[in-house]
């Protein structure tokens, strides 16, 4: 056995929307865990922050622009990341999000819920933020024998949250796509999980969590209140499940699952 079972020195890691503030501090973990990372993602400043970070902590990064909701982009990002750090052998999911027509303010009716806004945030999260990567990213992993995919869901991919319809159930078939992949790909070499994030403030939620003044909102209050730990989460707390769930030598025998990583936000019943 590996003395060191989180030790990925010898993996090359994509994080596809490593530029944000939760798919950030994923690939500072696994260059922490000796990953050479390839931070990917449409903001070239962003991304050469998240790069200068992880090289100031004696991390090997770089960063590579591509447009997830491409095909071609993303297969020229693949491309130019091998030829510079070598055959991909982890790629993380992190693009997503939702979109303010696609949610259900209290007192709306979901019946005038507009379908374009609807497709919106399902191409984002599921087509752009899994479907495509896979398609592209894993080709190369099945070719090579070997691999680890894991997708980002969300908490309310498994709980239908109120207001945030459209992003529960894109978030669902996340998941569900990710157990496909699992069964598809098992016998392969290539292990595909999802990581399903509780509360996490970010750029797309902190609005939803909190007033203006830097209180907690209604909703804000209300999450906490559900939240046995009392708090939300930090993003480098998703840090420690990423990497086992990128090491072969820490989880060469789990496939199709969704790690939760929710403060036991779950665990307690309405």
């Amino acid at each position: 056995m590996s003395k060191n079972l989180f030790s990925l020195s010898e993996d090359v890691a994509v994080v596809i929307g490593g530029t944000g503030g939760l798919g950030g501090a994923m690939a500072d973990a696994l260059a922490a865990c000796g990953a050479k990372v390839a931070v990917v993602g449409r903001s070239a400043e962003r991304g050469a922050v998240r790069v200068e970070a992880i090289r100031g902590e004696g991390g090997e990064a770089l960063f590579q622009a591509a447009d997830a909701m491409d095909r071609g982009s993303l297969k020229a990002a693949r491309e130019a990341i091998e030829s510079k750090l070598g055959k991909v052998s982890i790629l993380v999911n992190a693009a997503g999000g939702n979109h303010p027509q696609a949610t259900l303010p209290p007192g709306s009716d979901f019946c005038d819920l507009p379908e374009d806004a609807w497709q919106k945030v399902f191409d984002l999260n599921l087509v752009g933020g899994v479907l495509l990567p896979c398609q592209v990213f894993g080709q190369s992993m099945v070719a090579s024998g070997r691999g680890s995919i894991i997708n980002i869901a969300s908490m309310s991919g498994m709980i239908p949250l109120s207001r945030v319809v459209a992003y529960s159930a894109a978030k669902a078939a996340v998941i569900n796509l990710t157990q496909f992949l699992a069964r598809e790909w098992a016998t392969t070499g290539v292990r595909v999980n999802a990581l399903s994030p509780g509360f996490f403030p970010a750029e797309q939620n902190r609005a939803l969590l909190y007033q203006e003044d830097g209180s907690l909102s209604e909703r804000g209050g209300q999450i906490i209140g559900h939240t046995p730990m009392g708090r939300f989460g930090r993003p480098e707390e998703l840090g420690g499940a990423v990497c086992w769930l990128a090491s072969q030598a820490a989880s060469s025998f789990v496939t199709g699952q969704n790690i939760v990583v929710d403060g036991g936000f779950s665990s307690v019943t309405i």
